[in-house]
């Protein structure tokens, strides 16, 4: 079981919007230096939702090459049509993914009876291990914790992603499914109260400037020591919020240019983060020291 603080990797562009591929490379290699413990490719940080069927499969290829070995890959498979979902997850398999990070079908809106059947169909054709990953600020549909429990004895699915950083929620899905299935956060700010209620880990943006703290953050809930993750929490929520003051990966993208890690590339519908909200992701990095 993967536990501790599994980075939403960005994907790196140049300028014109082309995947960076040296810098996805040196990102890769940053992260296993400071100890970011598994690493998800071409999820919603990873811009999924704008690179082409080729260069999705050919960055998850890259990271598990890059990586080789040395930190499990989680590659981002979802999409909102089944077929596509089924196909992307046999690519995921094909070229070395340690499992596959299935988002809800967005924009259709499916019943919860519908999500079922298409995570049954998912796991049906694709022998990989899946996690589910519910965030309804994104996708208009929110899988219920029943639904995940119904899906949960299925073997090929072993993990959910919950993003809504609502801790009661959080609660009933652990008490469901987690004796069957691994609960991870999604949401950066609340991430150490659920992992102290049972979670594994954080599927984290924040771990793309600060990956050495997020792993560490991640290990004292682990470990049970609430009083220190609460202050080392308290001590990330000037970055955590950072991340978020306009649309993921907007500004966590900026940040990493400001950091010298890559360059302003982001694709349309997407563009760079505002001038005017800079400064503030620049001083929350200040203040860590990062920058």
């Amino acid at each position: 079981m993967i536990t501790g603080s599994i980075v939403a990797l960005i994907t790196p562009m140049h300028a014109d919007g082309g995947v960076d591929w040296e810098n996805l490379d040196r990102l890769v290699e940053f992260h296993i230096k400071e100890g970011t413990d598994a690493i998800v490719a071409v999820g919603t940080t990873g811009e999924s939702a704008t690179l082409t069927t080729d260069e999705h499969v050919g960055v998850i290829e890259r990271v598990v090459k890059t990586t080789a070995g040395r930190r499990p890959v989680i590659a981002g498979t979802g999409a909102n049509n089944t077929v596509e979902a089924i196909e992307l997850t046999q690519e995921a398999k094909r070229v070395g993914a340690d499992a596959c990070l299935l988002v809800t079908p967005y924009y259709n809106k499916p019943p919860q009876r519908a999500l079922i059947k298409h995570h049954e169909a998912i796991a049906s054709a694709v022998d990989i291990p899946q996690w589910l990953y519910n965030v309804p600020g994104r996708t208009a549909v929110d899988m219920l914790p029943e639904t995940v429990a119904a899906l949960a004895d299925i073997p090929q699915i072993t993990a959910v992603k919950e993003a809504t950083g609502d801790m009661e929620r959080a609660r009933r899905l652990i008490e469901l499914v987690g004796d069957r299935m691994a609960v991870y956060s999604g949401d950066d700010e609340t991430a150490y109260e659920l992992i102290l209620l049972g979670g594994k880990g954080n599927i984290s943006v924040t771990a793309n400037v600060a990956p050495a703290m997020m792993h560490e953050l991640c290990m004292l809930a682990l470990d049970g020591k609430a009083d220190e993750a609460r202050a080392l929490n308290q001590k990330l929520m000037n970055l955590h919020n950072s991340m978020f003051v306009e649309a993921n990966p907007i500004p966590v993208k900026w940040a990493l240019h400001r950091m010298n890690r890559c360059d302003t590339g982001i694709r349309l519908p997407l563009v760079e983060l505002d001038n005017a909200l800079k400064p503030k992701v620049e001083l929350a990095l200040t203040e860590l020291g990062i920058i």
